[in-house]
């Protein structure tokens, strides 16, 4: 291997040697002109013009420069290619050149096949593309048409403060967003490091000792913890059991999954819960509850008596005061982080958790960050265990998982540190106090009942006409939850003041005068959670917890951590599975903006007028793009992108009566989650195989196509394949799947090499899914966000996900796919 390196270098050394002495021989023997991308707009030209004899009796020849201004001159400067499209036209010339072509078309033309290639391509809307100003002045005119309330809706999302020194120095910070995901250890130690912390604050909060990195959302956490109930249970007891107190849009996520593996979904109060049947694996339970209730889960020891797991959904900062779940015996605990300092946005992207016991971390989905030793014997970070185990276990793997929220879960680690433990109990302290503040003025109001059961920051309330209270709080610009006719939560947040809680009592009040201030309370209010409830073991006692609670500290510790890393910042990262790109500044700007960042995914829709614009604009272009008629952009990953696109195609098999239709055909070749996904879906995995080229064997394809006719439910395949080539025969490989009766799922891992050339619908492919991190402008952000919209030709359009708590617009829909909305 050292020697091939030394061999590598040489041959560099010589090449750029040889390039030197050929550029001085140009420039001594001609002017060379460099070329540049600013080309200038302002023709110039000079002529010569003769002039009338003079007096003197002689003749002379004038030379005069004259300017025409072009319209081109007259255009705004700040263009987005201009900025960072960083290639010239010479230089791509010279480029192609290398390869052997005249042009960039050239090569373009002898590598796309001709059959799929587009004339061209047309937005309805945008077409001329934005200038950076521009595009600035219409995300502001977007952010006007959010109306951002004050929200008391909870359900898993509250309003929290970013530390400022946080959100200038991670989350629009390119050191820390750019990054890729920390396969490479030696330039991740920083990053690794911060998710190490990630994972110590979970496990400290939680009781339990093993921790992922994060997952895509708390709805996926809670139905990737079912997964494992099943797979611990090596699939023999087929029933899964769901607390009625959970979030609604955990319960539908568990429900869309567990079609897939044949499960039963119960939703039931746990009092009414049998466990003796034998037949169930596992047992989700939400602490505190989706209405504010915290309950003592001690009976979940019957659980136990009878094999079942249990699965505790769980709060971040409840548990600073509460009992952590681990003493009460939970198996496997899920959450959100959300509010550890990361915004709401409208529902996303946030970090989620999973912790659970040694004794299953095999079958943990995500990744692990472990401590080890270098080549030197020193101490370092390194991903210990991951489930890109895919591309090795293929249809076998614990989960199609193979990203996570990590600029989110950087976020929320250093929010666990610059907090530290007391000062995130004494924000716990506080938020419980306003609560019970607000309990106790409804009780003196005499107004409406509060329910007697303990709790922690949400507040539930009977009364009479449940919806005329909740619009008298709009009309204050304060959003409360309506559960039904007569009852209503309040969920109260780190950013809830005593003036808020005054303006509760004026609405709950109607026109009755409050005699009373939330300040003037609060000395006859009492921590109402019970002893046998509450925390008593001690959490985030490590050293890096308790040492950076000043910004110049904190600053510093982000700085520290930086350093260790490599980042777009520093280079390009040459690598394909996820195309890096700088991200426009311009891009990254609104995200933080406040209209955007600070609106419950709940809110009511009307309120939220500038994202459902911005998401029908979003929605428009994808299709146009990619040559198909609708768009969902709830999966907030490519696995869920790929998941997504199976359950449409299995919806769809299933409203014909196809309910036999489960044969998924995948090329050796394809991407490592797409087994993974198809049998996450329920589906059988026939694989095919590649020719002498490595492109797919269109006549093993075409076989087995037609042995499984009568079964066959869809092909997954990615164009271009996954080693970059764009297969000829990729037309015909879709007609073949649509003569013997199954859908085209096109991976849209490669779409980079189809955009303004040719597209999934164009091909012939039924459904497809966009990584926007890949193609488009999301930050890598260290191994996630990401987002993975699926969109579908018209006949599957039904069938796109639904959400449980906000309309959306579908048929026949898939219930929810995650916990975002779009």
């Amino acid at each position: 291997m050292e020697r091939a390196r030394r061999l590598a270098y040489r041959g560099i050394v010589k090449r750029l040697v040889n390039e030197t002495k050929r550029h001085r021989n140009v420039e001594s023997s001609s002017s060379h002109i460099v070329p540049s991308r600013y080309v200038s707009s302002v023709s110039t030209f000079l002529h010569r013009r003769e002039s009338t004899a003079y007096p003197g009796g002689f003749g002379r020849h004038q030379l005069q420069q004259t300017r025409s201004i072009s319209v081109d001159a007259l255009k705004p400067s700040d263009t987005f290619p201009r900025r960072h499209n960083s290639a010239t036209p010479e230089e791509q010339t010279q480029m192609a050149n290398y390869c052997g072509f005249d042009s960039l078309n050239t090569l373009i033309d002898s590598t796309v096949p001709k059959s799929i290639r587009l004339d061209s391509m047309k937005f309805s809307k945008f077409d001329g593309g934005l200038t950076e100003s521009q595009m600035i002045e219409h995300m502001s005119d977007l952010a006007t048409k959010n109306k951002v309330f004050k929200s008391f809706i909870g359900m898993g999302y509250y309003n929290t403060h970013v530390p400022p020194v946080i959100l200038r120095n991670i989350m629009e910070n390119p050191a820390w967003y750019t990054q890729y995901t920390p396969y490479q250890a030696e330039i991740s130690q920083g990053r690794l490091e911060s998710l190490l912390n990630f994972q110590t604050v979970i496990t400290d909060l939680t009781g339990l000792p093993m921790s992922n990195a994060s997952l895509l959302d708390e709805g996926t956490a809670a139905a990737e913890a079912m997964a494992m109930c099943n797979n611990i249970q090596k699939g023999k007891k087929k029933t899964f059991v769901i607390a009625s107190n959970c979030h609604p849009q955990t319960i539908d996520v568990c429900k869309t999954r567990a079609d897939g593996f044949d499960l039963i979904i119960v939703t039931a109060d746990l009092k009414d819960v049998d466990y003796s049947s034998g037949d169930v694996c596992g047992v989700l339970v939400q602490y505190p509850g989706t209405e504010g209730e915290v309950l003592d889960y001690g009976e979940l020891k019957n659980a136990h008596a009878n094999g079942v797991k249990v699965v505790m959904a769980t709060d971040l900062l409840a548990l600073t005061m509460l009992k952590p779940p681990g003493e009460f015996g939970a198996d496997i605990v899920v959450g959100s982080a959300q509010r550890f300092g990361v915004p709401m946005g409208y529902g996303g992207p946030h970090a989620a958790f999973l912790a659970t016991s040694q004794e299953y971390k095999r079958m943990m989905p995500g990744r692990i960050i472990g401590v080890s030793v270098d080549s030197s014997g020193k101490q370092a970070l390194r991903m210990a265990m991951q489930t890109r185990e895919q591309h090795i276990r293929r249809d076998k793997a614990t989960s199609n998982i193979c990203t996570a929220q990590a600029l989110l879960a950087n976020m929320t680690a250093m929010y666990a540190v610059y907090h530290g433990p007391e000062g995130l109990k004494s924000m716990a302290q506080r938020v419980h106090g306003l609560a019970g503040v607000f309990a106790l003025g409804l009780k003196k109001l005499g107004t409406a009942e509060v329910q007697d059961l303990p709790f922690f920051d949400t507040v539930k309330i009977k009364c009479s006409d449940a919806t005329a209270i909740v619009d008298a709080a709009s009309k204050k610009e304060i959003n409360l939850r309506l559960v039904d006719s007569n009852t209503i939560t309040a969920a109260f947040d780190e950013t809830t003041t005593l003036d808020d809680v005054d303006k509760l009592f004026e609405v709950f009040a109607s026109v009755k005068p409050v005699q009373f201030t939330a300040e003037s309370l609060a000395p006859e209010v009492h921590n109402s959670i019970p002893s046998s409830l509450t925390r008593e073991s001690p959490y985030l006692t490590h050293p890096i917890f308790n040492m950076y609670h000043t910004e110049h500290e904190l600053l510093r510790y982000i700085h520290k951590l930086q350093s260790k890393d490599l980042s777009l910042c520093h280079s390009m990262i040459p690598l394909g599975s996820c195309t890096m790109k700088l991200n426009a500044t311009t891009e990254m700007m609104p995200v933080t903006w406040p209209s955007f960042t600070n609106m419950h995914p709940f809110a009511p829709v009307e309120q939220a007028q500038g994202y459902q614009e911005m998401f029908t604009n979003l929605g428009e272009l994808l299709c146009t793009i990619t040559g198909f008629d609708s768009f969902s952009l709830q999966p907030n990953a490519g696995a869920a992108g790929e998941y997504a696109g199976l359950m449409v195609i299995r919806a769809y098999h299933m409203s014909r009566g196809d309910h036999h239709r489960n044969v998924c055909i995948i090329p050796v070749s394809a991407h490592g989650t797409n087994p993974a996904s198809a049998a996450m879906c329920g589906m059988k995995i026939v694989a095919v195989g590649t020719d002498a080229k490595g492109n797919i064997n269109i006549e093993e394809l075409r076989k087995a196509a037609e042995a499984n006719k009568d079964n066959l439910a869809a092909l997954m395949v990615t164009y271009p394949s996954t080693h970059g080539v764009y297969e000829e025969g990729i037309d015909e490989i879709c007609n073949i799947i649509h003569e013997n009766g199954g859908q085209v799922y096109m991976d849209g891992a490669n779409m980079n090499a189809q955009v303004g050339l040719t597209s999934p619908g164009f091909i012939g492919a039924d459904v497809c899914h966009l990584n926007l991190h890949k193609t488009f402008c999301i930050p890598h952000g260290g191994g996630g966000p990401g987002m993975g919209p699926i969109g579908v030709k018209q006949h599957l359009a039904p069938f796109l996900p639904s959400h449980p708590v906000v309309s959306v617009n579908s048929s026949f829909p898939l219930i929810g796919l995650s916990a975002f909305l779009c």
